[in-house]
């Protein structure tokens, strides 16, 4: 008895082993799914704020635009013929040709004359990695300047 009692306590069976291997495969496969998926995640959060900045941009930019009823003669360069399609670079970190491009889509329409106000809309689409087409969209109201 003595001498069957420490063969079974000498190491691993082979079903052990294999149990063993099989979750230390499945724990290591996890592990670096989660950190490609981390990644992944992290790129299209930086795209989306570079997009995401270039629409705000756009925004300042019809915002600034001079629309002054009073003056004489009247003054409105809150049109869209003033701002055009713009392919822009985003603002991400880059290495040599991997650089990514948007696009900046500006519709200016007139919601009442009186009182005047118009709305101002910029689309900034842009494509992840993946090959999937995003875009980010900032609205505004405006009225003429005082």
């Amino acid at each position: 008895m003595r001498r069957g009692a420490r063969r079974r306590d000498a190491g691993f069976t082979l079903p052990e082993l294999v149990i063993s291997t099989a979750i230390a495969a499945i724990s290591i496969g996890g592990i670096a799914y989660g950190y490609i998926l981390s990644a992944q995640s992290a790129e299209w959060s930086a795209y989306n704020l570079a997009a995401n900045s270039l629409a705000i941009q756009r925004m300042e930019q019809t915002r600034a635009a001079k629309w002054d009823r009073q003056s004489i003669p009247p003054v409105d360069e809150l049109v869209g013929a003033n701002f055009p399609m713009a392919v822009e670079i985003l603002d991400i970190p880059i290495s040599g040709t991997n650089v990514a491009l948007a696009t900046n889509i500006t519709t200016i329409s007139t919601v009442s004359a009186a009182p005047p106000l118009k709305m101002i809309r910029v689309d900034c689409s842009w494509m992840f990695a993946s090959g999937r087409v995003f875009t980010n969209t900032v609205i505004t109201y405006r009225a003429p300047d005082q």
